[in-house]
C-alpha cells in the first residue's frame, strides 16, 4: 500500500495491526482521486475512519493545506505514515491532525472541510449507516462546492442524506470496495 500521486507518491504506507482496519486499495484511492482532480489542491480534508490515513495523507501528498485523521486506533502506524509523508514533502511536520476516537459520534471534530472521507468497516453500513453518512455530510463546510467520499463493499447503496445527491459511484463490482462522491443539492 502506497500513495499514489502527488509529491509523495509512492511512499509506502504502514497498515496497523490491530482495530480490524481494511485499508482502502490503491486501485479505489488512484479512481477517486483522479476523479477529483484540481478539487484538492487548497482543501482543508477530514478522513474518518481513517486506519492508515491513506485518504488523508493522499490529499496532502496532492496539496490540500491540511487533513484531520479520525480513528478509534490512531497510533503509531499512522503517526509513522504521516512521518515518511512529511519527510517526502520536505516538511518537518505536515498540517495534520491526529484525533483517537469513534468516528461515528457527533461533533468529535471541531471546524468544517471541504473534502471528507469515511471508509468504516464494511459491516458498519449494515448496522450504522445512516448514521455513518449523516456525520461525514454533517462536517462539510456549507459551501455547494464541498465532497463527501463514503467507501462500503460495491453494490451496497450508500444512505444519502437529505440535502445531498449521488454523483458518482466509482468501483469494480459486488465484493470489491467502492467509493461514493456525494455533492450538495443545489437548485434540483
Amino acid at each position: 500500500m502506497r500513495v499514489t500521486g502527488g509529491l509523495a507518491r509512492g511512499i509506502q504506507l504502514r497498515v496497523p495491526t490491530k482495530g480490524g482496519v481494511r485499508p482502502a486499495t490503491d486501485y479505489i484511492r488512484e479512481a477517486v482521486f483522479s476523479s477529483l482532480a484540481a478539487f484538492v489542491p487548497g482543501t482543508a480534508v477530514l478522513d474518518l475512519f481513517a486506519g492508515t490515513g491513506a485518504y488523508a495523507l493522499e490529499s496532502l501528498s496532492r496539496g490540500a493545506l491540511s487533513a484531520t485523521c479520525v480513528d478509534l486506533h490512531a497510533g503509531a502506524e499512522l503517526k509513522a505514515n504521516a512521518s515518511a509523508v512529511a519527510k517526502s514533502m520536505n516538511l518537518a511536520v505536515l498540517p495534520l491532525t491526529l484525533v483517537t476516537g469513534d468516528a461515528t459520534k457527533p461533533a468529535r471534530v471541531a471546524g468544517k472541510f471541504d473534502l471528507i472521507f469515511a471508509d468504516p468497516p464494511w459491516e458498519l453500513w449494515e448496522t450504522e449507516g445512516a448514521e455513518i453518512s449523516q456525520a461525514a455530510v454533517g462536517y462539510a463546510v456549507d459551501e455547494a462546492h464541498a465532497r463527501v467520499i463514503l467507501e462500503a463493499p460495491g453494490g451496497f447503496a450508500v444512505p444519502v442524506p437529505a440535502g445531498w445527491k449521488l454523483k458518482k459511484v466509482i468501483g469494480k463490482g459486488k465484493g470489491q470496495p467502492a467509493a461514493s462522491i456525494l455533492v450538495r443539492q443545489v437548485g434540483d
